[in-house]
């Protein structure tokens, strides 16, 4: 089972695979529509705005490729900017459209807590991850961690899903409850970096693994 990670332009490709290799996964990464399409698993990675990695990924004649991939149920990883452009789409400097393969939007973060208090956007740093009240994080990757540990977050918007069921974590931003990850069915995104996450990241990457191994 071979892991690709998609080439599209947007950067933190190297330090995806690094952390993949780490958990003992054979990785490629390409932007390939053909590979792509006919990929075991794919990771879509990403930092910089929604807009620039959605016209990276059409630019490359990815877009159709992706949603092949995932509409044959094939395990698909978005990261930060990759999780947010599986969107119906984003706001961020104008109205774009994403890939649409979890339903909701991408919206900016406000830059006042529920105290009515300022906070810098955007977020830079740890926090807490957790478990909605009525989710489970079995048979998902991150059915190996515990609600509470720590992950790393670098964003100025965030993906509001549009059903709850896709809801799958969550943290606390001062006060404001925000979405960390969201799946469906074979789809899974997170706003967090697990390649920047320690051993917490390298257990979610683990369990994407053998998830990906199983189907």
């Amino acid at each position: 089972m071979t892991i690709t990670i998609i080439d599209y332009g947007s950067g933190n490709m190297l330090s995806v695979l690094r952390a993949f290799e780490q958990c003992g996964a054979v990785c490629q990464i390409s932007n390939d529509p053909t590979i792509v399409a006919e990929s075991d698993a794919l990771v879509l990675p990403g930092v910089g705005a929604f807009r620039d990695g959605m016209e990276g990924l059409s630019a490359n004649g990815l877009i159709e490729p992706i949603k092949i991939h995932a509409l044959a149920g094939r395990p698909l990883l978005g990261i930060c900017l990759g999780m947010q452009m599986l969107a119906n789409y984003s706001e961020e400097f104008g109205t774009y459209p994403g890939l649409g393969l979890i339903p909701g939007k991408v919206s900016k973060l406000s830059s006042n807590n529920t105290a009515g208090t300022q906070r810098k956007i955007p977020f830079i740093g740890w926090a807490s991850i957790d478990c909605p009240s009525n989710g489970s994080w079995r048979g998902t990757p991150l059915q190996s961690v515990e609600t509470g540990e720590s992950i790393y977050l670098v964003h100025s918007y965030h993906f509001e899903q549009y059903e709850a069921s896709d809801l799958l974590a969550t943290y606390n931003l001062h006060g404001d409850i925000i979405t960390a990850a969201v799946r469906r069915t074979n789809i899974t995104g997170l706003q967090f970096h697990p390649e920047k996450s320690g051993p917490v990241g390298l257990k979610i990457l683990r369990e994407f693994v053998k998830i990906s191994n199983n189907l």
